[in-house]
């Protein structure tokens, strides 16, 4: 089995091993099971933070291409991957497999080693990226004339602006951690064989938290882009208020009563 999951409380890590085969690169069977993985992450009540870490040293090195050179030349040689023009119509998995998921909790990508071409668009569609500090981003399918179509295109200039993503994605050049960390492309840079140790702790921190304003404040993270600031604060006031008159009002009772005094959150 390439996919397997690793669960510590509320923390679910999902471990994807292929290295031995082709440095983590994700073929059909492995993005299905990541899919798979990910939905039964979203659906468990216990479940509140996901780690998504390639075990061998490598995140993923893309579009496992020796399956792309089989499908022979056409307009659209994977018909059933086609995104739906209907918006109540099921989407059909990315090629890289969970890339084009809507989920409700956070995803920390923990990358060590290459996260390039396919693996840079899984890393960019979770929320947080931990990367060690030999880890490495880049668009390398550009060497093969593999285009992005894992969200690549869309998520990397939201990050990091369009200049610089243009930049990066013409080019299929590196881009090392401090540079991630300096533009934007990553939040953290971490010793080399750490990224998964720092991602579990940062993700245990985050399931300390009251749930359901902590998602509700994520998800109108992404309910905004392309909304004037009146339309988008007009969303997050009521997105927000489906929690406020429940976990707010209970948490700010705790306060009142003497929790968090003096910067102490070790109880909360």
């Amino acid at each position: 089995m390439t996919v397997r999951t690793e669960k510590q409380g509320h923390v679910w890590t999902l471990i994807h091993s292929r290295y031995d085969e082709a440095r983590n690169a994700m073929d059909p069977a492995s993005a299905d099971a990541l899919v798979a993985a990910f939905n039964e992450f979203d659906a468990d009540p216990e479940a509140r933070v996901a780690v998504l870490w390639g075990e061998g040293g490598a995140f993923c090195s893309g579009w496992d291409l020796k399956y792309v050179s089989s499908l022979g030349e056409s307009n659209r040689p994977l018909p059933e991957l086609d995104y739906p023009f209907d918006d109540n119509a099921p989407v059909p998995r990315g090629p890289l497999g969970p890339t084009r998921l809507d989920l409700s909790k956070p995803v920390i990508a923990a990358v060590e080693g290459p996260a390039v071409a396919g693996g840079f668009e899984l890393a960019i569609w979770c929320d947080i990226r931990v990367m060690a500090e030999d880890a490495y981003f880049g668009v390398y399918c550009r060497r093969w004339g593999i285009p992005l179509i894992d969200g690549g295109t869309v998520r990397l200039p939201r990050l990091v602006g369009q200049g610089r993503a243009m930049e990066i994605i013409l080019t299929g050049r590196k881009v090392g951690a401090e540079e991630a960390l300096r533009i934007g492309a990553c939040e953290s840079v971490v010793p080399s064989g750490s990224a998964r140790e720092h991602a579990q702790a940062m993700a245990a921190d985050i399931a300390r938290f009251p749930q359901a304003c902590m998602n509700a404040d994520r998800r109108s993270v992404y309910m905004q882009h392309g909304l004037s600031v009146r339309e988008a604060q007009r969303r997050e006031w009521y997105n927000g208020q489906a929690c406020l008159s429940g976990e707010g009002v209970t948490g700010a009772g705790r306060f009142a009563d003497g929790k968090g005094r003096s910067g102490d959150f070790t109880d909360i």
